[in-house]
């Protein structure tokens, strides 16, 4: 199991942004919206194409919180694995980072329709 997860520089930027812009709270509960954004979508993100790890670093029980099983369920459902595989952390960050982005989009989209 993992211990800390880090960001990519730019997810990093998007944390602070959204936080601010979405007021609700510490950084880590953006994260988590963005986590379950990317999950949501039931997408298989591509383990080779992981990003930097130049961003804002999350312990795992600050990251997943109470829900830590949860999480980590959906990860091991989606990829079809068990929840001691070695590469669950870079499942999370692959979809922390894309869910950032995710929200940023839809950000953009909600700032244009008002």
């Amino acid at each position: 199991m993992f211990s800390r997860i880090t960001s990519s520089e730019k997810s990093k930027k998007l944390i602070t942004e959204l936080t601010y812009k979405m007021q609700l709270g510490a950084e880590n509960v953006i994260a988590r919206i963005a986590l379950g954004q990317s999950l949501s979508k039931k997408v298989k993100l591509d383990i080779n194409k992981i990003e930097d790890s130049k961003g804002k670093t999350y312990t795992y029980n600050v990251l997943l919180g109470e829900y830590h099983r949860v999480y980590i369920a959906m990860i091991c459902q989606l990829y079809q694995i068990h929840k001691t595989d070695p590469d669950i952390g870079k499942f999370i960050k692959l979809h922390l980072d894309d869910g950032l982005g995710s929200l940023q989009e839809d950000q953009q989209v909600f700032n244009i329709l008002k």
